[in-house]
Order: structure tokens, then sequence, then C-alpha cells
């Protein structure tokens, strides 16, 4: 799950709403954090404890219901990886100066030759990993460079200078760290590896936490070092705002070092949005899980299609978590019925008070911030 967040859309979107924000923006953060924990705890507990898929417990709730929800997270899934592929297009472009849209074509088909490649999976993992730490590395490294206003930041994170102007962007880093097929990416990772049952609730719910933790403390550390850029009167580059904001801070060697990292985990989150979004199309027939490896090509075939035609990278990964952040109010309240149901919870199973109420809080907040954030998604489809 948070690889799956920490992608180019989640580096995007902190690049461009931080510009935009400035130090508000630290609010946005911190109820995105509370938010998160609310609805992953939620759902995979419930994922976990019955070992059913989403899908599986949306039809359990509601006939038909999974089947919506499935419709929903492949069509979320399919936006994540047009982002997602522009966002390898952008990591290249930065690299070799090529253009975007040729980048992101030769990605696509790299992407499809590693998932061919059986072997290459796990040398594959080992890189990302690598890459990923040294990332981190490279954003404490901005932070401490860039010398943000720390001390603004703290107090805009609970008293900025609009609450009801922050309801876009929140809704928006919601949707890229929880929303859509990411709220269920890990849980169903759990049932796949037989991590189900009232014996390892613990340990679900310590993952669940610690992946939110994870994507919270790093968008903290990037927002940070990006504030810092902007507030010495830095203007981003509209082409690519965080490889602009990291050439501010550490010259071109950051600038270059940027564009491997963000291809690394544009491509990395290009074949895991794939196979996730393709497990929900099992539900819609036997072909789909016999032809798994059709249907994960054809997502990525799609998405680069699609961007080719489209273009437009950044607004592309900054409109996806919006997207994604509106499917998350109803999936979040189907697991929460859910949890309270004992025909598919069974009769034993108590859901905690204080995660349900939890639940209900991140539900009505996130419902609110997605009706308020469609003007928002238009402006930006516009």
């Amino acid at each position: 799950m948070a690889t799956s967040a920490i992608g180019p859309g989640f580096l995007t979107q902190t690049a461009v709403f931080t510009q935009k924000y400035g130090v508000d923006f630290a609010f946005a953060i911190l109820a995105s954090i509370i938010l998160d924990i609310g609805a992953q705890m939620n759902t995979w507990r419930v994922i976990g404890f019955t070992g059913l898929r989403g899908q599986d417990i949306g039809n359990k709730v509601l006939p038909g219901l999974g089947t919506v929800i499935a419709v929903l997270i492949v069509i979320g899934g399919l936006a994540f990886n047009i982002g997602n592929i522009a966002g390898a297009g952008l990591g290249l472009n930065v690299l070799f100066g090529i253009n975007v849209k040729v980048m992101a074509l030769i990605s696509a088909i790299i992407a499809i030759l590693i998932f061919l490649s059986k072997n290459a999976g796990g040398a594959m993992d080992r890189v990302a990993q690598v890459l990923g730490v040294l990332m981190i590395l490279l954003v404490i490294w901005v932070m401490f460079t860039s010398h943000p206003p720390v001390g603004k930041a703290v107090v805009a994170s609970v008293f900025p200078s609009s609450y009801s102007a922050l309801m876009f962007p929140m809704i928006t880093l919601v949707g890229g760290t929880v929303g859509g097929y990411i709220t269920f990416a890990g849980g169903h990772r759990l049932v796949d590896a037989g991590i189900t049952g009232e014996t390892h609730l613990g340990q679900i719910s310590k993952s669940s936490f610690s992946g939110v933790l994870i994507t919270g403390i790093m968008r903290i550390t990037l927002f940070l070092a990006i504030l810092g850029v902007v507030a010495a009167g830095h203007k981003l580059a509209a082409s690519n705002p965080p490889a602009s904001a990291f050439q501010f801070a550490l010259g071109n060697l950051g600038y270059k070092f940027f564009g491997i990292v963000l291809w690394s985990a544009a491509i990395t989150s290009v074949i895991g949005a794939a196979y996730t979004s393709a497990t929900f199309l099992q539900s819609f027939g036997s072909w789909f899980k016999e032809h798994q490896r059709a249907t994960i090509i054809g997502f990525i075939v799609f998405s680069t299609l699609v961007f080719e035609f489209y273009g437009q990278p950044v607004k592309i990964l900054v409109l996806v978590g919006s997207l994604n952040g509106l499917i998350l109010p109803l999936t979040l309240l189907t697991m929460l019925i859910a949890a309270r149901s004992k025909r598919i919870m069974g009769e034993t199973y108590r859901h905690p008070m204080w995660l349900y109420v939890f639940g209900i809080l991140a539900l009505l907040v996130t419902t609110y911030a997605a009706i308020n954030s469609l003007g928002g998604i238009g402006t930006l489809l516009r």
C-alpha cells in the first residue's frame, strides 16, 4: 500500500498544491493522514478477518454492490495507470530531455517486457526498494537545504487561512493515498498470503497503520522540502513541478537523480495498479482469471494510448487522486456496514467502537470534501 501511494502522482500533487496553497497546505496534509488511518484500518480489518476481497464483501452487504465497486475500482485503476505512465514519461524526460509522450511509450514497452519476464520480478523489486530509500534520503536532503518555514507550517496545520479552500487538496491527498484500488491493495495481498482470521488481527492493524504512517512522514518531508523552495521565491516549472523543486535546491545533479527515482516509482506503480485492478475483474468471469497476463497487458496498453492522445501529464497526475477520492466514501461505507453485520463477520466478532467512530468521521468528512471538490475536478478537466 505504501509503495503504491508513494508514486509519481504523490510527488506531483504535493508539489502543485504546495506552490498553490503555501503553508496552509499543512492542514490538508494533517487532515488527510488522520482520515487515511480511519479509512485504512477499518477496511483492512474487515478484509483481513473475513478473508474476502473487497468486491465479495460488497456483494454480501448488498447484492450487486460489489460489482459496482469493482467497476469503479477498475476505472480508477485505469486512471491511476494513465497517471503512472505520464509519470514514467516525465521521469525519462528529466533524464534525456526527449518528448514526454515518446518517453511514456518507451516506458510502457519496458513495463510490459518486465512483466513478461518472470525472473525479472525479484530484481525489479530490489532495485525499486533501493531507489525508494535513496528517494527518501534525497527528500530529507532537500528539506534541510531549502530551509522551510517550519514554524509557520506547524501553525497552519491547525489554523489555516481558509478551511473550505483546502477541501479539494485534502480529498485529492486522501484519494491518492487510500482511495480507489489503493484501499484494497494491501488487504488483498494479505488475503493472497493467507494472513487472515482473528489470530492475525493485531498484525493486520499494525500493518495498515504503518503503511499510512510511512506515507504521511514522506508527505510531510516532501512538503517541507518544496515549501522551502517556494518560500524562497522560486516558481516551479509547470511541466514538471517536483523535478524543478529539486533542481532549485540541489542543482542539475538533483534534477537528474529525481528523474531516475520518478521513473522507477512510476514503472513499479504501472505494474502494481494494473495487477490489482485486474484482480477485481475476476468477479466478472473466469476468463479474466485464466487470462490475467493478457488483462494486465491490456491495462497498460490502454492507459498508454489514453495518455498519448490526451497528454497533459501533470494535470492527469493530480486528477487521478481526486477521482479516487470520490470512490472512497462508497467503499468505506460498505466496509463500515460489513463491520457491524454478524451475517458477514460472524457472531463472535467485535469491531472496536473507537475505530468504528473513527471510520464514521472519515466517511462524513470525505463525503463532504468529495462533493465540494467536484468543482475543482471540473476545472482540471477544462
